[in-house]
């Protein structure tokens, strides 16, 4: 069985940045919507306070290792001054048209030494070229591609949303040719020939197993396109977004739908506790401000997260076959394993049993990849072994934790926005 391996790229990806935050901002943000058809008039883009070092600080202190923001979303509005459009910041009466948001989060993002990362959308609900004149739409296209490639600094990840384009043959051979050229070690989202795929919800849930490697990469609607595949003929890790309310744009209607911290740590043990990365949208609101209600959630996200993992017992590890004994320097209790794979030469552990004192206490479980979680009920031991599947993978770390957590949390019936509804939804089925 050949398994392909990641580039140095997806490594770092994968090792540095397991969370990000989704910041959409645009000419939504002011008319109360969560889509819009590319006809709002600019003039209603005005921000009033708008302070992207705030929005950094906050993104910082939660843990995150970048942010990722929707410099042009599915109604053609720019959040720079380009130059192929006059349907941008500088037609609105913010800064008297002189206003430019991504270089403002560029600056901050360099300031605090966060990762930037931009979504353009493909989609353009403004431009009739979209629609009416390919190869024309597809030049504008990489042009404004180009525009924010090059003259923000360094790019972590862009971000191609699939949402609208069935109608659209993208030049994605010109497309991916532009992104290499001048972001060539940013991540690529979902689109063209992607680096990472999306997760196939917007629940922020990963499945177990959480393969790294996909068959089917031309269409990431397959089957293949949450559990992945072991023996996938390309390597491409999952990102999971979802929105910390039920809208992706900030409204000032739905704070009740704000996610409680039991229901974003369940999300976090299934989206990064499974070896996927996590991307959770966090959105400005009209004055240009992160809202204190979604700030002060996000941060007790990340408070509780580095609290409980905060003090590891690092095992030293022994392999002989599909056996791994980890062994600490004395008896500890511990109620959380993390376990880390050497990714270098692919993903290769499936399912494993973990032992301790000769009683599993863990089992029925899948993948590890580049980080997998374990909660159970307190166990006293000086070693424990790990069985896994494949004599050929390998354990990068492990480590043990005290955390007076015993279970992972449950998840919770959300509210989701829905054909401009808020309306009740069970999340996506995973593992528990």
């Amino acid at each position: 069985m050949t398994i392909v391996r990641p580039t140095e790229a997806q490594l770092d990806y994968q090792r540095r940045r397991s969370f990000g935050v989704f910041a959409h901002f645009g000419i939504n943000t002011f008319n109360g919507m969560e889509w819009s058809d590319g006809t709002l008039s600019p003039s209603t883009f005005n921000p009033t306070e708008l302070d992207c070092r705030q929005w950094v600080d906050v993104y910082k202190r939660s843990g995150a290792s970048h942010v990722i923001l929707t410099a042009k979303h599915h109604d053609g509005f720019c959040l720079w001054p380009t130059a192929t459009t006059d349907y941008s910041v500088a037609s609105s009466p913010w800064k008297n048209g002189a206003g430019d948001v991504v270089g403002e989060l560029a600056a901050a993002c360099r300031e605090a030494g966060l990762g930037l990362g931009l979504y353009c959308s493909p989609w353009d609900r403004h431009q009739a070229s979209w629609k009416h004149d390919h190869a024309a739409y597809d030049a504008l296209y990489q042009a404004q591609l180009t525009e924010l490639l090059t003259n923000y600094g360094e790019l972590v990840e862009v971000w191609f949303d699939g949402a609208g384009s069935a109608e659209h043959p993208y030049d994605w051979d010109g497309i991916m040719a532009t992104v290499r050229r001048y972001q060539p070690d940013a991540m690529i989202f979902n689109m063209g020939t992607p680096t990472i795929r999306w997760v196939g919800n917007e629940d922020g849930l990963a499945s177990d197993p959480c393969w790294y490697a996909v068959t089917n990469t031309g269409d990431f609607r397959l089957d293949d396109n949450r559990t992945g595949r072991k023996n996938g003929k390309a390597y491409m890790p999952p990102e999971c977004d979802v929105p910390i309310r039920a809208n992706w744009f900030w409204q000032d209607d739905d704070v009740h739908t704000l996610k409680s911290l039991n229901h974003l740590q369940a999300i976090w043990y299934r989206s990064i506790g499974l070896g996927a990365n996590l991307l959770l949208n966090v959105p400005p609101d009209n004055r240009g401000l992160i809202d204190s209600q979604d700030a002060g959630r996000l941060l007790e996200l990340g408070d509780s997260m580095r609290e409980r993992l905060a003090n590891p017992s690092t095992a030293r590890l022994a392999q002989r076959g599909t056996t791994i004994t980890a062994t600490f320097d004395s008896d500890i209790t511990f109620d959380h394993l993390v376990l880390r794979e050497d990714l270098s030469e692919g993903q290769r552990i499936g399912p494993h049993i973990i032992r301790a004192n000769s009683d599993a206490i863990v089992t029925n479980v899948q993948t590890v990849g580049s980080q997998r979680v374990h909660a159970f009920p307190p166990v006293t031991a000086r070693s424990i072994t790990v069985e896994i599947d494949d004599p050929t993978g390998r354990l990068a770390g492990l480590e043990a934790y005290c955390t007076g957590v015993t279970a992972i949390p449950s998840l919770e019936i959300q509210l989701h926005h829905n054909e401009g509804k808020i309306v009740p939804q069970e999340p996506a089925g995973t593992a528990s």
